[in-house]
């Protein structure tokens, strides 16, 4: 069986200094920023992607969740990708216990990348045929990604033709005071948009006016020039 070593082991031979200080730029990993405190050594996602395809089936759950809380982001990211991969390969009692253990550790999933690269795919999954309330509890919670995995888990929901949800916690967020969050909410109300015209310019029509202009911007990106002009002047 494969351990967390190894995979560290692996990770850390791909590391390129260069890459690591963009990625912590990026990131925001100084002072002050968001990521303020990861470690980031420079592996590129599609490095952690392959890593990640090697190690999936021989690396046990509980080592994967102890690579889930290292200091170094790439790590963290890759064992979210390989819980990706347990996921949805999975049996049902597979799919739980990942979802569990992904939701038990909600303070490790601290960057929008690491957000981005699971809520859609593991916690949204698993939910869409169970109780959603955990999603209410995510969207009140203090910590930020908490919030950002609560929206971005229903763009599962989307996929599947389901809207209520984008709503409900779109609305929630409206006045919620982190720019990461209106991105996201923006972002989710987009591919409602893409999918059904009609149903994100209803809600858009109650709310436009008090959201936050960069999660409007980002829920109108793909609508016409004049329409765009119309909600940014708020003469819909």
């Amino acid at each position: 069986m494969a351990t967390t070593a190894d995979v560290r082991r692996e990770l850390a031979s791909l590391a390129d200094p260069g890459r690591s200080q963009q990625v912590s730029r990026f990131l925001q990993m100084v002072p002050g920023g968001y990521g303020e405190g990861d470690q980031a050594i420079g592996v590129s996602v599609p490095e952690q992607r392959r890593v990640a395809g090697r190690y999936w089936r021989d690396l046990s759950l509980a080592e994967t969740a102890e690579l889930l809380t290292s200091s170094v982001h790439e790590e963290r990211l890759t064992s979210l990708f390989i819980l990706v991969r347990k996921f949805t390969k999975g049996d049902e009692e597979d799919r739980g216990r990942v979802f569990h253990l992904v939701l038990a550790n909600t303070d490790r999933i601290n960057n929008w990348d690491l957000v981005d690269s699971s809520a859609p795919y593991i916690v949204g999954p698993w939910l869409i045929d169970k109780d959603r309330s955990v999603l209410d509890r995510l969207a009140e919670s203090g910590l930020v990604w908490d919030r950002r995995i609560a929206i971005m888990a229903t763009f599962a929901f989307i996929k599947a033709g389901d809207f209520q949800w984008t709503f409900r916690l779109g609305e929630r967020l409206l006045s919620d005071p982190h720019d990461l969050v209106h991105k996201a909410v923006g972002w989710m109300l987009r591919e409602v948009g893409n999918r059904d015209r009609a149903a994100a310019e209803e809600f858009l029509a109650r709310t436009y006016r008090g959201m936050p202009r960069v999660m409007l911007r980002y829920a109108i990106e793909k609508f016409d020039p004049q329409r765009r002009g119309e909600y940014l002047s708020g003469t819909v």
